[in-house]
């Protein structure tokens, strides 16, 4: 469903950034783990019919309560070309325990806050975002986990892992290559002087030029 989900809206609507947004600094590289899976298995240049079609989505990361601040911004107002994933944490005891707001603090203006669970805030910030993103017609989905630990982590591995499969069907691609960065990694080797990879270096001088640029000069 997810895999049909973003997809349809990549090819059909335009939407061809991919935010996936933690809220739980727990999830954050998962958001990272995400971004190689995504672009490196569904970034291709020809499909399985040899077409030249340059396919593939945009992942983008963002970090719940973080981002709404230096992100959000552009999200509501500016390009509407993306799907955000949001992940929501539903009890933290599996993530270093949950926190709950002292009381008697005397400040008038967070007294609200005042015997309420870190968690409880997290997600009311999640869910005033989704609202949000909602009213300026943004599309996104939520995945929640009832706890962070090793087997909901594991699931959400498996979840990513049979989407992208999936998607690359839909894309008619092979999303188990990666010819793209083997030129970066064999130029890398003739510019360090491994044997065999002379002809490398001879390519990048050749296409490159000496850097006219430097920092501090």
């Amino acid at each position: 469903m997810i895999a049909l989900l973003l997809c349809e809206l990549g090819n059909t609507k335009g939407k061809s950034n991919h935010v996936m947004m933690p809220y739980a600094n727990a999830l954050y590289l998962m958001a990272d783990w995400y971004r190689q899976l995504w672009a490196e298995s569904l970034g291709k240049q020809v499909d399985l019919s040899g077409e030249t079609v340059y396919t593939g989505f945009t992942p983008i990361k963002a970090l719940g309560t973080t981002d709404q601040h230096s992100q959000v911004q552009l999200y509501r107002e500016g390009p509407n070309d993306k799907v955000f994933c949001f992940l929501e944490v539903q009890n933290f005891q599996g993530a270093g325990g949950d926190m709950t707001i002292p009381t008697g603090l005397g400040v008038e203006a967070i007294k609200y806050l005042e015997g309420k669970s870190m968690t409880t805030l997290l997600n009311a910030e999640k869910r005033a975002t989704e609202y949000a993103f909602v009213e300026s017609q943004r599309p996104n989905f939520t995945i929640k986990f009832p706890k962070i630990d090793a087997f909901h982590i594991g699931q959400f591995i498996y979840l990513w892992e049979m989407v992208t499969a999936y998607a690359g069907l839909m894309l008619n691609i092979d999303a188990y290559n990666q010819p793209a960065v083997e030129t970066g990694k064999v130029a890398t080797f003739g510019l360090m002087g491994r044997a065999g990879y002379e002809k490398h270096r001879t390519s990048v001088d050749k296409v490159l030029s000496p850097s006219r640029f430097t920092m501090g000069t």
